[in-house]
């Protein structure tokens, strides 16, 4: 068979798979992350159905994906809203990253993986997944409760954490000296601050130049952009991720809920060939041997991101059920785990470090949704503050407020 032919097969079996994955999670009311990452282990080496002639394009959709899932990251939040996340909450941000990075390196270093792997490993148990939680929370009802502005804002701060986090493990991954990873995370550093600059004094000219009233115009402009821009920055070894994130706090407006509903099913599409080419790179049967590490890792990181969560919103002034509403909805990583991850196995620094952050990942993502559903009423039943059966339970303002607080980051 002719190679297009088989390459056009191989994909759309690939998509049309995924799609009905998708439809099937969505049906369930779960994360279709650990399906799709299922999917991906299936198709690769060592599984079912190996592919052929399809994987070089996957690796290059995979790419794409990371980028636009960073994009739209960076299109929930205003520049101001950043800034104004770092200066308040910031102590949450410190307890957040010692509390769930730790567990990860302390992993690394007991199974002899070396310093190096120690700080990939760190930043898979640090992250929490954005993507997922948002998800949570809609599902749930909870975009109105008084703690929701207290998890936005530490998932900002890890976000926000990214653009010093990668260039420092793509440089370790690299090789490169303490010259050379200095002078890297220089750039980030210099490139993400110019960048927020530019976004809080000048955002609303640069929105004003990429409008377009055609979606086309629009989608073409803004894509092109991020595009260049995450290519740019790749070139001068800083992640090409972190320079879509900027980008997508540059824009603000119109802009950015425009460019918000045209790039959402691009994401959705080239995220979950993200997450299928991760699982092509693991070999199922690598997972086994990693699988009790990864186990004894989630249980640790779950608890100390709910740790997290009730101290950062106890910080807030939030009631005791808000304190653990906020700790069990942090629990999920997904994607930015898997993006971690992924770049330690493209640099072959450790072979099974790939196999624990896909175990690890698919533990807590359907784990995640659980943990935000039920850490509550659990603890509160655990705690003896449980109310008898027959009394009428009613929310106080301090539980639930259906009104934001004016805390909360502003919706682009």
């Amino acid at each position: 068979m002719h190679s297009s032919a088989t390459f056009l097969i191989e994909f759309g079996a690939i998509i049309l798979g995924l799609g009905l994955l998708g439809r099937f999670a969505g049906r369930f009311q779960f994360s279709p992350i650990p399906l799709y990452l299922l999917a991906g282990l299936a198709f690769g080496e060592g599984g079912l159905l190996p592919l052929g002639t399809s994987e070089e394009f996957v690796a290059i959709g995979a790419e794409i994906g990371v980028i636009l899932l960073l994009l739209m990251l960076g299109l929930e939040y205003t520049a101001t809203d950043l800034v104004s996340n770092l200066k308040t909450q910031y102590p949450a941000g410190l307890v957040d990253a010692a509390l769930n990075a730790l567990p990860g390196a302390a992993m690394a270093l007991l199974l002899g993986w070396g310093p190096v792997a120690a700080v990939v490993l760190a930043g898979v148990t640090w992250i929490s997944s954005s993507g997922v939680i948002a998800k949570v929370l809609g599902d749930l009802g909870r975009l109105g409760n008084r703690e929701t502005p207290v998890i936005l804002s530490i998932l900002v701060l890890e976000d926000l954490s990214m653009a010093v986090y990668l260039p420092i493990i793509t440089a370790l991954l690299a090789g490169a000296g303490l010259a050379a990873g200095s002078a890297t995370l220089a750039i980030a550093l210099g490139v993400a601050g110019l960048v927020l600059v530019v976004a809080v004094r000048y955002g609303r000219h640069l929105s004003r130049f990429v409008s377009s009233d055609d979606p086309e115009k629009l989608l073409l402009v803004v894509l092109g952009l991020t595009l260049l821009v995450a290519g740019v920055a790749q070139q001068l070894q800083v992640s090409a991720a972190v320079g879509a994130f900027l980008v997508g706090i540059a824009l603000s407006g119109e802009v950015a809920e425009g460019a918000h509903g045209l790039l959402s099913p691009l994401r959705d599409l080239f995220a979950a060939v993200f997450f299928v080419f991760f699982g092509l790179h693991t070999d199922p049967a690598s997972i086994p041997p990693v699988l009790l590490p990864a186990l004894a890792l989630a249980l640790v990181t779950a608890g100390t991101k709910i740790a997290t969560g009730y101290w950062a919103a106890k910080r807030a002034g939030i009631s005791a059920k808000g304190r653990w509403r906020a700790g069990g909805t942090l629990v999920a990583r997904g994607e930015f785990s898997i993006v971690i991850a992924g770049l330690a196995v493209t640099s072959g620094i450790e072979p099974r470090l790939g196999p624990l952050a896909t175990a690890y990942v698919l533990i807590l993502v359907i784990v995640g949704p659980l943990t935000a559903r039920f850490t509550e009423p659990i603890a509160t039943r655990l705690t003896g503050r449980s109310r008898q059966s027959t009394t009428t339970v009613t929310e106080t303002p301090q539980d639930r407020d259906l009104v934001p607080s004016p805390d909360a980051p502003a919706e682009k």
